[in-house]
């Protein structure tokens, strides 16, 4: 009864979507843009300024999830994980009202909300990393052909046939701006900087548009370029000393989730009681809430380490 019941809610929040010629999308982002919609008062621009009053976590997980993809060249995506995060809200909720219990609704409706919105702040994760790689090699390359030619023009154009994507759009694009657009290196320096979001890449900019100037300063351009390099071994062994509790809690994670099957093949009085009782349930939202939290802290723990000037 309760699957045709939830078959029979999906089919009116589609019709509903038909009459009203809505697409998923233009709800989701209707939705998700009253969320993070800010408090236009004054008293509400100086706490945010002042930092007096935190915004909402589901605020702060919205915006953040906008910064990535903004990062990562996927602005675009941003209504497609909405929609995604509506979707895995109404899965957790049907499952949980399937197994009949009623204080797991909210508990699997939020934590599963919230899925799509780790899955970008993985990638994001391993996009930096990717980044960082690459910038340590493109760097060195051009810093070392710098160092011999005292011309980054020059430099950039001996060395960009060994850079990858997308750093080599980055310095493909300074090229062309000096060449074909305005030759002022300075400013194109200037605007090649908020291409790649690193903190490195914009120090050895100003490095290099220093030395511009002074051309004694180009010694401070491979100690520049090293710190790359110390990032690279700093985060390498700080993965070695996250695997092993990451690997811990998956395991205890999955330990308690199979604890129920587990349950109804050993005793099927207990599992009874864990699944048809209040305090029964009650404990499975707890155990599920504590999951979802402990996911959401392990995620964001477990990032890389990145240089800060």
């Amino acid at each position: 009864m309760m699957t045709i019941l939830l078959i029979a809610c999906a089919g009116f929040i589609v019709g509903a979507f038909l009459l009203l010629g809505l697409s998923p999308l233009e709800f989701t982002n209707g939705l998700f843009g009253f969320l993070t919609r800010k408090n236009k008062s004054i008293k509400a621009e100086i706490n945010e300024i002042a930092r007096r009053k935190k915004p909402s976590f589901l605020r702060r997980e919205i915006t953040e999830v906008q910064e990535i993809l903004a990062i990562t060249g996927r602005s675009s995506r941003f209504s497609v994980i909405c929609a995604a995060s509506l979707a895995f809200l109404a899965i957790g909720a049907s499952l949980a009202i399937l197994i009949g219990n009623v204080f797991l609704v909210p508990v699997t409706a939020v934590g599963m909300m919230f899925i799509p919105f780790w899955y970008i702040r993985l990638t994001a994760t391993h996009y930096k990393k990717n980044i960082a790689s690459e910038l340590e090699t493109a760097l060195s390359i051009i810093t070392t052909a710098y160092l011999r030619s005292e011309d980054i023009l020059t430099a950039v154009e001996e060395s960009i046939q060994y850079l990858n994507p997308p750093v080599r759009s980055v310095f493909a694009g300074f090229l062309a701006q000096v060449k074909l657009i305005d030759p002022d290196l300075d400013k194109a320096l200037h605007d090649m900087k908020p291409k790649i979001d690193n903190d490195v890449f914009h120090e050895w900019c100003d490095a290099i548009a220093a030395c511009q100037h002074d051309r004694s300063l180009k010694t401070t351009l491979t100690p520049i370029v090293s710190k790359l390099s110390d990032m690279r071994i700093v985060n390498a062994e700080l993965e070695y000393l996250v695997f092993e509790p990451r690997k811990e809690f998956i395991v205890m994670a999955l330990l308690v989730v199979g604890n129920v099957p587990i349950m109804y093949m050993l005793n099927k009085d207990w599992y009874h009681t864990l699944m048809h009782t209040a305090v029964g349930q009650i404990i499975l939202a707890v155990c599920a809430a504590a999951i979802f939290i402990s996911t959401a802290f392990v995620i964001r723990l477990t990032k890389p380490i990145e240089y800060r000037r």
